[in-house]
């Protein structure tokens, strides 16, 4: 086997790891010091363009109609790069949930009008969007429940109901929303969904409220927000694919977004990884290093094993999913959604202990990077969702005539 990168991979990440260190580091402190929520520092759109003269644009999009042409797994160290600063990398190069997965999306299944009303500009980095799908009501995690009414009345739907923790909505440049509703509540269980385009600024569209991740803004994804459409119309050409197959989109979406935040994981874990490490060797407490104390080892040991097991698994479902698609790497999918979050909590939390009081505080960025791990584990799905799905299909492989 031969876990090598080929040359591409290898320039880019020289090329990316010298756009962290020279421009996205030393502007870390002046999001800490940002005091507008939701919103960015001037350095972003500064980041922005550097990041495009570097090359380091669009990276996430394997059609080179679209984007940089890159596989699943010449991306993944690339993304695992861009993990170590979450709130500014990946925005930086225009590869931040939910533009991501909304812009794959459109690639996919939108429409020839659709795609150059609103895919262009979202490549362009000229707007952003949000993907507006879990509903306060009821558990979003089965996607059959979502209620939200898109109902058709002549040459446009009507859409109404209610969605929070819409990623990217609390964005002052956001434009477009993609909203998930039902269609057709008697239609089979996965027939009933479809998503459809709405413009931000369409009548009908309020946004109530920011959401914060354990008091964080979460900006670096362009906010979280509770959303209400109240008898907003949009024209019938704003519906994205088919009519009942939102619930099928919703999958081809949540498959390579599932594994961008895997990989970005990763990264979380190696940085907080080097935070502890660096605590360890300088920290001396009962006449010692940490580093002398046995128990800050065994962190520290365990820590790479873990990132080691999960690294090897998030690049082999990024391998499975050039090779065979997204389907044939299903199972590994919810295992890396399983294991990923779970192990970067792990870790950064033992990097918060090692730093006592500093670690919980806003003086390193260990309190952020934890609370986006955590979240991590309810976001595309919660674990327990994905441990009975994997199960299932374990068993399957058991079962008698």
């Amino acid at each position: 086997m031969d876990f090598s990168f080929d040359a591409r991979t290898e320039e880019l990440r020289a090329t990316l790891e010298e756009f962290l260190v020279d421009r996205v580091y030393p502007a870390e402190p002046l999001y800490a010091a940002h005091g507008e929520p939701w919103s960015r520092p001037p350095v972003m759109a500064e980041l922005r363009a550097e990041a495009r003269k570097r090359g380091l644009w669009n990276l996430f999009l394997p059609d080179p109609r679209h984007g940089a042409g890159l596989t699943n797994l010449q991306y993944a160290p690339l993304a695992e790069l861009t993990g170590r600063s979450p709130q500014i990398a990946p925005e930086a190069l225009n590869c931040n949930a939910p533009d991501t997965g909304n812009m794959e999306l459109l690639a996919e299944f939108g429409s020839a009008e659709q795609q150059e009303r609103w895919l262009r500009p979202l490549l362009e980095g000229e707007i952003h969007s949000a993907f507006c799908m879990t509903e306060p009501e009821v558990a979003s995690s089965d996607a059959g429940n979502i209620a939200t009414r898109i109902e058709r009345d002549g040459d446009e739907y009507v859409i109404n109901g209610r969605k929070w923790w819409s990623t990217g909505a609390m964005d002052p440049t956001c434009e477009i929303f993609i909203v998930m509703g039902k269609t057709d509540p008697e239609a089979d269980r996965h027939r009933r969904q479809s998503m459809v385009l709405v413009p931000r600024d369409t009548p009908g569209v309020t946004v109530v409220r920011g959401m914060t991740v354990f008091g964080y803004t979460d900006g670096g994804h362009g906010g979280h927000a509770e959303v209400e459409f109240r008898d907003v119309r949009v024209p019938v050409g704003n519906l994205i694919g088919e009519q009942g197959g939102g619930f099928a989109i919703a999958q081809a979406r949540l498959g390579p977004g599932r594994i961008h935040h895997c990989m970005r994981l990763i990264g979380m874990a190696e940085r907080a990884l080097e935070l502890l490490c660096r605590r360890a060797q300088n920290r001396v407490a009962f006449g010692r290093p940490l580093a002398d104390q046995g128990v800050v080892r065994d962190w520290i040991a365990e820590s790479r094993v873990r990132i080691e097991q999960a690294r090897l698994l998030v690049l082999k479902t990024a391998w499975l999913m050039d090779t065979v698609g997204n389907k044939g790497a299903h199972s590994e999918i919810q295992a890396i959604k399983i294991v990923t979050p779970a192990m970067t909590e792990w870790v950064i939390d033992k990097a918060i202990q090692a730093h006592g009081g500093a670690g919980v505080s806003q003086d390193t960025p260990l309190a952020s990077l934890w609370s986006a791990a955590r979240s991590l584990r309810l976001a595309d799905g919660p674990d327990e969702v994905h441990r009975a799905s994997l199960a299932r299909r374990e068993l399957r492989r058991y079962a008698t005539a």
